[in-house]
């Protein structure tokens, strides 16, 4: 035989098998084996690193890294446009402006994310702004749409990934335009015969970013799920006497995480919680939205991510392509994990669809903001070495700051140096580095933390069950000032006055829940309580569109229960029958809301007309603590750092939660004043810390609902922010001045004394003992939460205290439970479990 003829040979009979049952047999046989071989992982760690292409490319990714700033990934860029958004309501009007806009292809990276949420509200006015609708109307129109999602351990989380799924997937059937245009990953694996050496039980993927048609990003704190949307005044109540279609939000969005966390949010017109006996938690968040060549990143490490899990979870799925990218191809397109075996399973598809320099952002700046993504990931989470990028602007950009360091975070859990096991992340030392140096110049400078007064979890903080969120509390008291080793402890030591330097507050809220007496006498006539009428309004507009339990049963509408759904829309008919006869067919006097009162021109609470007798009006009177939710750090106002990074061990350290964030500074620069003295401010970081601090202390006004004509919820590509610009904006302009920090800190202060007095908010400084807490607040069913603790006051009394209430600061409660073990070690407390609360 001639050399070279075997070859010809058998290669020709390869050719011929691959076409027969028996080449099928013999991939099928490879991919199990693949399968079973993962068990391997559970004594190889380090089983994506250990061969000689994975080191290769581990040192091509260390090499780019050590490059770049922060050992980011991702290089500094100039010229980005980027727009703030303050509140859900600016930044989900957005992103329906921009998804709508959407013609290759649309990426999603979200904690949660519910198919069901009104991007637009009221939502019966809004119901195509649905944001499973929008989804559907781009993927009709050809739009490919690439979501990541978290998946949970479904025993710990309720946000119930499998739903977000099998809703989207089904939302196009077979036969249908769109059709397999929309698909879902969901990370990680829980799969043990699939996965058993990468299971990961306590880590999440937390970030939140999109990116539509390589052209714009949005970035930032807010995941697209319930419970989100907002507007500035923050209100609690959402009873509508004058007809149920006036709701803000509907089924499950109407939440309070401190009396009942999300159930079976699948059922998502459902709610447990009644809108006419409990006000919702509020939500403060921000976010960005990037046009420039930022995108580009963002885009790089959702590509990553998708791949990994391409790799990690789908590598012998049909229905999950592979993805490459230009600037990531050939010998880089490893970078981005693409992997070729020899039996692919899949395609590879190119993005973008249409070349890149098609972009405007390609060949030309859009705008003056230099710019820099950076993250938190490692091996679970995308499949490369530990990267804390976000960690280490974080620590740079604090230690380096000359005036003023501004945080909102969800949680502050930081350490200052080795001692403070188990937390690990020095975001702290930073802080007293900047604070001592200040102090020994004899430097005016300030660190202002705002954070959650409560984490947001369910339950009594004296139970048992609520071991884990003060535990989380007791890390942030150590982290802030008890004890040697914490911020003011370290600052202390060295001669420093801590108290000069650092503060802390909370937000928190009041309204007034409009169930007049008309109401009352409407669900008594009728036998039907309002709550059921939140439901069938919830059926009614929530039930239009795709939800499925499997992707291989799609069906349209929710017909699985359609004896229940006749029930509720029954129940409705006999409440709103009843109408004209308890008076409601007339205007209503009370309005739905008085939140609105804390903010500027609100009018006061004493001047709000209530349908009925004051007396009667005191029971309906609600506060509670303003959820701050966002990831944002302002410093000197010129840099802006923000994303979906918490301020603990879970989001800094890499290898723990997956996170992204952007640390902006913008170059257009404006006269200012800081202590004082003239000051040169970058535009960008100025604008949006003066917009936060006049919605903090009351200084805006309150918005409308529909933000069609507000340039603060546009997309970026459309108009710039509006900075508001007037007497509060000039009144706020200089960070250090006397008399915004006298109305800050007094705004603070009266504010706190009015919450304890009319409502005995927890946590206070009062609560130094479990004993105290229940002195100051006893456990009495005849009183609900959030309500006003003293029946017996006068109503003039309480109209005039709220009256008192302006903007939503109040002091942080340092001496809660001071002299009391908050966290004790046992089985949710201990050695193994310390991790996942820091």
């Amino acid at each position: 035989m001639a050399p070279g003829e075997d070859s010809r040979m058998f290669g020709g009979l390869r050719d011929k098998l691959k076409a027969t049952n028996l080449y099928d047999a013999k991939v099928g046989a490879i991919h199990l084996k693949n399968k079973v071989g993962k068990f391997g992982n559970l004594i190889n760690p380090n089983h994506r690193h250990d061969e000689e292409h994975e080191k290769l490319t581990d040192e091509k990714r260390t090499r780019i890294a050590d490059s770049h700033r922060f050992n980011s990934f991702a290089p500094e860029r100039d010229g980005n446009k980027i727009k703030w958004y303050v509140d859900g309501r600016d930044y989900f009007h957005a992103v329906s402006v921009a998804l709508e806009k959407a013609k290759e292809t649309i990426y999603i990276e979200d904690w949660w994310l519910s198919p069901e949420l009104f991007l637009r509200r009221p939502p019966y006015f809004n119901q195509e702004w649905r944001l499973d609708q929008v989804l559907k109307r781009r993927a009709e129109a050809g739009v490919k749409i690439y979501i990541i999602v978290y998946k949970e351990v479904a025993q710990a989380i309720s946000c119930n990934s499998a739903h977000t799924k099998h809703a989207l997937h089904a939302l196009c059937p077979e036969g249908t335009p769109g059709h397999g245009n929309i698909t879902v990953m969901r990370h990680p694996d829980h799969n043990v015969f699939e996965n058993a050496g990468d299971m990961t039980f306590y880590w999440a993927h937390h970030e939140k970013f999109i990116v539509i048609d390589y052209e714009m990003a949005f970035i930032g704190g807010l995941d697209l799920c319930f419970g989100r949307w907002d507007n500035r005044q923050h209100p609690l109540a959402d009873v509508h006497p004058a007809g149920v279609q006036n709701e803000m939000f509907p089924g499950q969005d109407f939440n309070n995480n401190r009396i009942l966390d999300f159930q079976t949010v699948e059922d998502w017109k459902s709610n447990a919680l009644s809108k006419a006996d409990f006000g919702r938690m509020p939500w403060h968040d921000v976010a960005m939205c990037v046009v420039g060549d930022c995108v580009y990143d963002i885009a790089e490490h959702f590509v990553l991510r998708w791949n990994f899990v391409k790799r990690d979870k789908y590598k012998r799925s049909e229905g999950f392509d592979w993805l490459t990218m230009t600037g990531r191809e050939g010998e880089n397109e490893d970078l981005v994990a693409v992997q070729r075996p020899k039996h692919p399973v899949g395609k590879y598809v190119h993005h973008p669809l249409s070349p890149l320099e098609n972009r405007a952002w390609a060949h030309q700046q859009q705008g003056t903001v230099h710019a820099q993504v950076v993250r938190s990931s490692c091996d679970w989470s995308s499949g490369i070495l530990t990267e804390h990028s976000i960690q280490n602007a974080y620590c740079e950009v604090i230690r380096n700051a000359v005036h003023y360091v501004y945080i909102e975070n969800q949680f502050f859990i930081t350490a200052t140096g080795e001692e403070q096991s188990p937390i690990h992340n020095t975001i702290g030392r930073a802080i007293v580095d900047a604070c001592v140096k200040a102090g020994k110049e004899g430097r005016k400078f300030r660190v202002i933390i705002v954070i959650p007064a409560i984490p947001g979890f369910a339950g009594d903080l004296r139970d048992d069950a609520a071991m884990g969120t003060r535990a989380i509390m007791d890390y942030q008291f150590k982290s802030i000032h008890r004890g040697p080793h914490s911020i003011f402890g370290q600052i202390k030591a060295q001669g420093v006055d801590p108290a000069q330097h650092v503060f802390v507050f909370n937000l928190r809220s009041y309204d007034r829940l409009n169930k007049s007496p008309s109401m009352v006498e409407q669900e008594e006539k009728s036998g039907v309580k309002y709550q059921d009428v939140q439901r069938a309004q919830a059926e009614e507009i929530m039930a239009e569109g795709v939800h499925s339990t499997t992707d291989q049963k799609p069906s349209l509408g929710d017909n699985s229960n359609q004896e229940e759904k006749e029930r509720l829309m029954d129940q409705k008919r006999r409440f709103e029958a009843q109408r004209g006869e308890v008076g409601l067919d007339q205007e209503t006097t009370s309005t739905d809301s008085i939140a609105h009162t804390a903010m500027l021109n609100g009018g006061k609470v004493s001047e709000q007309q209530w349908d009925g007798d004051l007396e009667n009006e005191k029971q309906n009177f609600v506060q509670e603590e303003l959820y701050i939710h966002g990831k944002l750090l302002i410093v000197d106002d010129r840099i802006v750092i923000c994303g979906s990074s918490n301020i603990n061990d879970r989001s800094q350290m890499g290898l723990h939660d997956s996170e992204l964030s952007i640390v902006m500074e913008d170059y257009n620069t404006f006269d200012s004043l800081m202590d004082g003295q003239p000051f040169k401010a970058g535009h960008h970081a100025a604008t949006l810390r003066r917009l936060l601090w006049r919605e903090h202390l009351g200084l805006l006004p309150a918005q409308q609902l529909d933000a069609s004509e507000d340039p603060n919820a546009q997309p970026a590509d459309v108009c710039p922010n509006d900075i508001m610009e007037g007497p509060e904006y000039e009144f706020v302009a200089d960070p250090l001045s006397d008399k915004v920090w006298d109305m800050w800190t007094g705004n603070a202060t009266t504010n706190t004394q009015i919450f304890r007095h009319l409502f005995r908010a927890d946590p206070d400084d009062n609560i130094k003992t479990f004993d105290d807490y229940e002195a100051f607040l006893p456990r009495h069913k005849k009183f609900k939460q959030g309500h006003l603790h003293d029946p017996f006051m006068p109503a003039d009394e309480v109209r005039q205290k709220l009256d008192q209430i302006k903007g939503h600061l109040v002091w942080m409660q340092l001496d809660f439970l001071c002299d009391a073990p908050m966290a004790e070690k046992g089985l949710q407390v201990n050695a193994y479990t310390e991790s996942i609360y820091t």
